[in-house]
């Protein structure tokens, strides 16, 4: 089974990539038009064997396109450059709205999003009203709103991005729990983690208490699996600022990522 699932993700990119999607990457996905040409190739295939396995469902009357799929596997395929890519094996779904949408049915175990309106919770509640950009299910779902992934990519300044956060937290999930420690090569990397994350993740938390305004965005103190996902936006987002300010978080993520943003993106 595993041959012949790899056998076809190789067929499908061998296809010609669509010169229409080209375009769309170029425009939506700001990181793409600073890669190195074989980086851009790795990426456009990871594009196309998402685009061909998972689900894309427009919600709240948003009609699905091309823009929205392939926006969305581009910023899914960054998290994927340069490592084994097992394509977020546990997700199935990924459904998209307009803009912020509310949170209604009850969703097992799964790792609240942004959140606007309410305080952030680990876990969805019922009904619970609140009104976010993103969530990521552990039952084999994505939701995100295109609004901020448009607003995201046309602004040079921002530090977040909603589909970077949501498909670390699906990253998060390699190791069996989204815990804010995802699957790692090594016992070694495994302990240089839990030191260096989780004690920038002790910090911030600390700093969030005492009412201090922090860089990192503080809605990473809410679990360490939300840090995780807010570290992440930060590397690809702001990663010459994430360097300078918190060095050794900057190389534990270039580690894992086996990528270097601060020497692909031009400096603000």
């Amino acid at each position: 089974m595993f041959w012949s699932r790899a056998r076809r993700r190789e067929k499908v990119k061998a296809r010609a990539f669509p010169e229409a999607w080209e375009k769309i990457l170029a425009e939506f996905v700001p990181y793409y038009r600073y890669l190195p040409e074989g980086d851009r190739a790795e990426l456009r295939g990871h594009v196309q064997v998402l685009v061909a396995e998972k689900n894309f469902e427009g919600c709240g009357g948003l009609a699905m396109t091309d823009e929205i799929k392939v926006t969305v596997a581009g910023y899914a395929s960054i998290l994927l450059l340069h490592r084994e890519a097992a394509y977020y094996p546990r997700l199935s779904s990924i459904l998209v709205y307009p803009d912020a949408f509310v949170a209604r049915a009850k969703k097992p175990k799964s790792i609240v999003g942004r959140m606007d309106m309410m305080d952030a919770m680990d876990f969805v509640d019922e009904d619970d009203g609140a009104v976010r950009d993103g969530e990521s299910w552990e039952t084999g779902a994505i939701v995100l709103a295109w609004k901020p992934i448009v607003e995201a990519s046309t602004d040079p300044a921002s530090a977040l991005n909603v589909a970077l956060h949501e498909f670390a937290h699906q990253l998060d999930l390699d190791n069996g729990e989204m815990d804010g420690v995802p699957a790692l090569e090594s016992d070694a990397a495994h302990e240089e983690w839990v030191r260096v994350i989780g004690g920038e993740y002790d910090a911030l938390c600390d700093e969030v208490d005492r009412g201090r305004e922090t860089w990192l965005d503080a809605y990473g103190a809410e679990h360490p699996a939300e840090f995780f996902a807010v570290l992440t936006e930060a590397f690809f987002m702001r990663p010459h600022t994430l360097q300078r300010k918190h060095g050794d978080v900057y190389a534990v993520l270039r580690e894992y990522y086996k990528q270097d943003p601060a020497a692909v993106l031009p400096k603000a």
